[in-house]
């Protein structure tokens, strides 16, 4: 029996979470520690210092549920609910905004729920970012016109997550059978979701299919997915980001003030961090907090323009490259292997230094690049469908080549380039960076992250928070496609189970 409960400890994804979460609250803890004291001075900076012990507390909080985890799985083989009630305490490490610790308190309170459950606690996580981040707009001298609805309209769909997240983890299961209120709240959900909160839109949709005569199998796939996924704590971790950073660019439309970002102000030239400005100011006055949100925007867009465009033109040219026939399988392949041969961002330097420097001569320089790799790609997903039996049912049904194409081989091969899209977004996110800041990207007074570095670079020695927290950026968004990217290969490789 000790042998079998030592298995499960090895297999438990929840420990593994405690673990992860451990490592990096207390490396989080130790970079704040360490920033907190002023070496020059040799003095203490308050304000950090708290956070920092605030991060310790929970870091030492967190271990001690990991070791009570061990020994409950060691001793009992699953979780005692003394300790799930326990953890229900390091819920409040969102105050400081570790999310890490806190989306394994919402996992350990409720380890065998449903999926709907999950998505529930990370769409409150996502909204409870939003407005911790936009709640920095308040210690402005003046805010939007739209800041106060938006802010309040924002605070009363977190109440209704918590309500639904209570709801969900008190209920067994998602009953078929419900009232009216609940049969609308995944239309509710759909609509909110307009916010840029992705997780509400999944959220509705999964209860939908829980509701009404819908199909099973549909529901069985889609949960099936996410089950595969969610046990990848990193991955959703990753998604979490990348959702709150969708999210907090399209509510900055209405609760950011767009001066802040791009106007000069040189009564307030290299600011240091503080509430009023918490990123600091640039050599212009600028507010870097300010531009990096609006950056986040703008790297958004382009690294999914020059991810889209070379997918559906890459994919088309791979897909009847490897349906057809082989003289046109050549002719396409031959020439897409000579612009493979030039490396990416020379190819996009050699355009932009020839058309000039603009966002759209960006997204068209990186997407020429990218197209050979989706093609290839789709090529080889073809090949192993077109001689498949449900492909020749279909020929010997009369169905055209083009029918066939488009309707059953296309279809059954665009799972690896959905995963492939989603790990190159990161590397189009980091060529944009890096050649706005080479002065090849995006116009120079845009408040793009790489723009944001190249004028942070200049001050490293006394200014160095300049560069820090547009490279923190940069570094969080791709390393989020990254994880996300490795979950969705996992997810959709038919042979993991």
């Amino acid at each position: 029996m000790n042998q079998l409960y030592k298995k499960k400890l090895k297999q438990s994804d929840l420990y593994k979470h405690g673990h992860f979460s451990f490592v990096v609250s207390l490396l989080l803890a130790t970079i704040l520690l360490v920033n907190s004291y002023q070496f020059t001075t040799q003095t203490w900076q308050l304000s950090l210092f708290l956070i920092a012990v605030a991060y310790l507390f929970v870091t030492i909080f967190q271990l001690v549920l990991n070791l009570r985890t061990r020994r409950d799985i060691l001793k009992y083989g699953n979780i005692q609910r003394k300790t799930r009630l326990l953890t229900a305490f390091q819920l409040g490490s969102l105050l400081v905004g570790n999310v890490f610790t806190a989306t394994y308190a919402f996992r350990a309170l409720q380890d065998d729920g449903e999926i709907e459950y999950t998505f529930a606690y990370y769409m409150f996580l996502a909204d409870f970012l939003i407005i911790a981040v936009t709640s920095f707009n308040l210690f402005k001298p003046y805010v939007t016109n739209y800041f106060i609805p938006v802010v309040f309209s924002l605070a009363v769909l977190l109440l209704l997550d918590v309500i639904v997240l209570i709801w969900l983890a008190r209920s067994k299961s998602v009953s078929r059978k419900s009232t009216r209120l609940v049969r609308l709240l995944p239309y509710l959900f759909m609509v909110t979701s307009l916010t840029g909160n992705v997780f509400r839109f999944i959220l509705g949709y999964s209860l939908l299919l829980k509701q009404g005569k819908r199909d099973p199998a549909n529901s069985e796939r889609w949960q099936l997915f996410w089950i595969k996924l969610t046990k990848r704590f990193t991955a959703m971790i990753g998604l979490l980001f990348v959702i709150f950073t969708f999210s907090l660019s399209i509510t900055s439309f209405t609760t950011f003030v767009t001066r802040f970002a791009v106007a000069n102000d040189y009564t307030v030239l290299l600011t240091e961090p503080s509430l009023v400005y918490p990123f600091g100011t640039d050599n212009f006055g600028r507010d870097v907090f300010s531009r990096i949100v609006f950056g986040a925007r703008i790297s958004l867009i382009i690294g999914m323009l020059t991810t889209l465009i070379p997918m559906i033109i890459g994919g088309f040219l791979g897909a009847i490259s490897g349906f057809f026939h082989r003289s046109l399988d050549q002719a396409i392949m031959r020439v897409l292997d000579v612009l493979y041969a030039i490396p990416g961002i020379l190819l996009a330097i050699a355009i932009i230094a020839a058309f000039g420097s603009s966002t759209l001569n960006l997204i068209i320089a990186l997407s020429v690049g990218s197209i050979p790799m989706y093609a290839r790609t789709m090529r080889a997903n073809i090949l192993m469908i077109a001689h498949l039996d449900f492909i020749e049912a279909a020929r010997a049904l009369g169905e055209s080549e083009w029918k066939i194409l488009f309707k059953h081989a296309i279809p059954n091969g665009f799972a690896p380039m959905i995963v492939r899209a989603t790990l190159t977004i990161g590397t189009a996110v980091i060529a944009t960076s890096s050649l706005s800041f080479l002065g090849l990207g995006v116009e120079p007074h845009v408040p793009e992250w790489g723009n944001v570095l190249r004028i942070g670079s200049q001050y490293l020695e006394t200014e160095p928070y300049l560069a820090i927290f547009p490279g923190l950026a940069i570094i969080l968004l791709v390393l989020s496609f990254n994880f996300l990217g490795d979950g969705l290969r996992d997810a959709l490789d038919p042979k993991i189970n």
